[in-house]
């Protein structure tokens, strides 16, 4: 357990076990690493398992800027300069997914040896021409009401939508307790950027190999967006989880760890 000043003022915690090939854990908007808990036993056996939590985030210093997914992709650039990490695996969940494909736009895949994207959609605005994404301006718009007005009894009804089975009254105190350590400002600033963002354009041109895992019981994002990732990404494959709504790596953590384990070595 660490800090790490990746620019002025600005620090993340982060966890880092093990030796080996790099696996880097990003995980989604108002989430933490903690939702990573069943993966740093099983990976840091044979390679480096590391988590952070985003600027914001967690335990991450609470700043009032910077909250968009290109500066959140700089962040990163910066902590993997500073850990000096060579032949990363990238493993993006959610939003995760969208700092993973931020991160390659801009600096490249010359220091990527592969990337995992859990349960997101190349956009999540129903854009025109993008009938599958998760939200209209009226649902972004409510969202960011009630995180501003309402936000614990909105977390309460929004958290079970991301799994199959109903959340525990445990389980849930401490995803509560992890999405509302974010400043009410920064969880609507992060929120629209996030779901804004369209990196649709660029998938062709991403030669890196992808894992996509996708839960087949999702009530968030839609099934489709992981067929629609696969036939645009030229280096995928696609793998469905049958028990699992949009946190495969909680729900089927053993499988998730071995699907996870047999890409890595495939690279």
């Amino acid at each position: 357990m660490a800090f790490l000043e990746v620019k002025p003022g600005v620090e993340l915690y982060y966890e880092d076990e093990g030796e080996g090939t790099p696996v880097l854990f990003i995980h989604g908007v108002w989430m933490s690493s903690r939702f990573f808990r069943n993966q740093i036993p099983h990976f840091k056996e044979e390679h480096r398992a590391i988590t952070l939590d985003l600027r914001g985030h967690g335990r991450s210093s609470k700043n009032q800027d910077g909250h968009t997914i290109k500066t959140y992709a700089e962040d990163l650039h910066k902590f993997i300069q500073k850990l000096e990490l060579k032949d990363v695996v990238l493993v993006g969940w959610s939003m995760g997914a969208f700092l993973v494909w931020e991160y390659l736009q801009q600096y490249g895949e010359d220091n990527v040896k592969g990337t995992v994207i859990v349960d997101e959609l190349a956009s999540d605005y129903k854009w025109p021409d993008f009938p599958i994404g998760a939200f209209d301006l009226a649902t972004l718009t409510h969202f960011m009401r009630e995180v501003q007005e309402n936000r614990e009894e909105f977390l309460k009804g929004f958290i079970p939508l991301m799994f199959k089975k109903d959340v525990e009254e445990e389980e849930m105190t401490w995803m509560l307790e992890e999405t509302t350590s974010l400043p009410a400002g920064v969880a609507s600033a992060i929120l629209f950027d996030q779901s804004v963002v369209d990196y649709r354009a660029s998938l062709p041109s991403i030669q890196v190999p992808t894992l996509l895992c996708f839960g087949r019981e999702e009530k968030l994002i839609p099934v489709t967006a992981g067929e629609h990732l696969r036939d645009n990404l030229p280096n995928s494959e696609l793998v469905f989880f049958e028990d699992s709504c949009h946190c495969p790596f909680l729900e089927e953590p053993e499988r998730f760890n071995h699907e996870l384990e047999r890409f890595i070595k495939s690279l």
